[in-house]
């Protein structure tokens, strides 16, 4: 037998998908599952860009490729779109469209970095980081933010001191996956000014811009004098619940990143043809929805808050932006507690999945009692998962006492 290669046997998996076999043998046995363990919201998609999406289909008895950068008229709508967020003297040739924001952030990764080369990143964040940066070979280097300090930004002293000749750029996403912190304006432009002295990319991750709830979003596309140096990766999956558009972003006025990654975007052809007919469309659709969404996400927040809260020994905070947040619990291990609930735990014949917050961490042994929770469902559905956390937090057999992360540190080097 061939042997396969050590690249594809070393590469993560996703905390968030990697116990799916578990749930659905759990559905199997008749169990219900709340799944709160991946951003698939249970918000309706807009009718109006659905209807485009149809009305399309109907036209046309073929689906064509589409050109490699995206379609010219959406593009050009992109450009008034992110004009309301600030971004001055934007041109749609400085965006091309991608497979969603994973091929943006690989892309880009691919365009401005080189194997070997070091990325800075606060922890915790998006898993995916870590495959992408796998893949091409490029080292993360995590600051770690704590649950303590609400995860807020590390301090610009803190990332120029992980700061080494092989440093290449900066990473955040903001509003911020997995811990919901949003970053200020004045972060923005610390993180600007350390980029500009150190001649480094910042890339930025705004797939969540829509979702900021008690501050304005503010956009690096605003930052001036960083034009050759910012990079920012976008996505409609969100904000308009179409997940499986795979229609995403990057926004750079630097030609020569936007020259490489048209290279990638013309090997793998084009981006999605119906995906782009219901993203233009998506930017026909009045604020009232989005209002909608924000208010619908505020309320599921405010409520899982107040349960967690409640909960012995069990702690969190509130975010301020996407839809998600992280909680600490009386556990010894996420991945054990993650896959038990679904194959040793029920009640009243529900139980809930959960993404265990490890994957989301580079430093060994962080986020070990972490759990990340997606608020994508209905308020009566977080009830019900919510009544199955209580209990399964009381039952669960490895329950321990919560750990500092400088105890889990030192636990593992032990």
């Amino acid at each position: 037998m061939p042997v396969i290669s050590r690249r594809g046997k070393d590469a993560y998996t996703s905390p968030i998908r990697h116990l799916g076999p578990y749930a659905d043998e759990a559905k199997k046995n008749g169990k219900h599952v709340f799944h709160l363990n991946i951003g698939n919201p249970d918000i309706q998609t807009p009718a109006l860009a659905l209807a485009k999406v149809r009305e399309a289909a109907t036209e046309s008895n073929m689906v064509p490729y589409s050109p490699s950068k995206g379609f010219t008229s959406y593009r050009k709508k992109l450009v008034g779109y992110y004009e309301k967020f600030g971004a001055k003297d934007l041109s749609y040739e400085d965006i091309i469209i991608t497979n969603g924001a994973s091929e943006g952030i690989l892309f880009s990764m691919f365009s401005c970095l080189d194997a070997g080369d070091e990325v800075i990143i606060p922890e915790p964040f998006y898993a995916i980081y870590n495959a992408f940066s796998y893949v091409s070979g490029v080292k993360l280097v995590a600051i770690t933010s704590t649950i303590e300090t609400g995860y807020a930004l590390p301090s610009p002293q803190e990332f120029e001191r992980y700061i080494t000749p092989r440093t290449k750029a900066i990473f955040i996403c903001n509003p911020n996956n997995p811990t919901g912190c949003v970053y200020s304006q004045q972060e923005l432009e610390q993180l600007g000014a350390i980029v500009k002295k150190h001649d480094l990319f910042l890339f930025v991750d705004e797939v969540y811009r829509e979702f900021s709830y008690e501050e304005e979003f503010y956009s690096v596309l605003r930052l001036k004098g960083l034009d050759d140096h910012v990079v920012v990766i976008d996505s409609i999956s969100k904000r308009f619940s179409s997940c499986g558009a795979r229609v995403g972003a990057i926004i750079s006025k630097n030609s020569q990143i936007l020259d490489n990654v048209n290279k990638y975007a013309e090997f793998r052809l084009s981006p999605p043809h119906f995906g782009q007919i219901l993203a233009e469309a998506t930017l026909d659709v009045g604020p009232a929805y989005i209002e909608g969404v924000k208010e619908e996400y505020v309320r599921r927040r405010d409520y899982l808050i107040e349960r967690l809260s409640n909960m012995d020994e069990v702690i969190c905070k509130k975010p301020k932006g996407a839809f998600y947040l992280l909680a600490k619990l009386p556990i010894d291990d996420g991945v054990k507690f993650c896959k038990w609930l679904l194959t040793d735990f029920e009640y009243k014949g529900s139980t809930v999945m959960l993404a265990p917050a490890s994957g989301f961490y580079a430093t060994p042994g962080l986020g070990l009692q972490e759990v990340r929770i997606a608020y994508v469902l209905k308020e009566e559905h977080l009830k019900g998962a919510m009544d199955c956390l209580e209990v399964a937090i009381r039952t669960y057999p490895g329950k321990t006492a919560i750990i500092s992360n400088e105890m889990a540190q030192k636990i593992v080097q032990y």
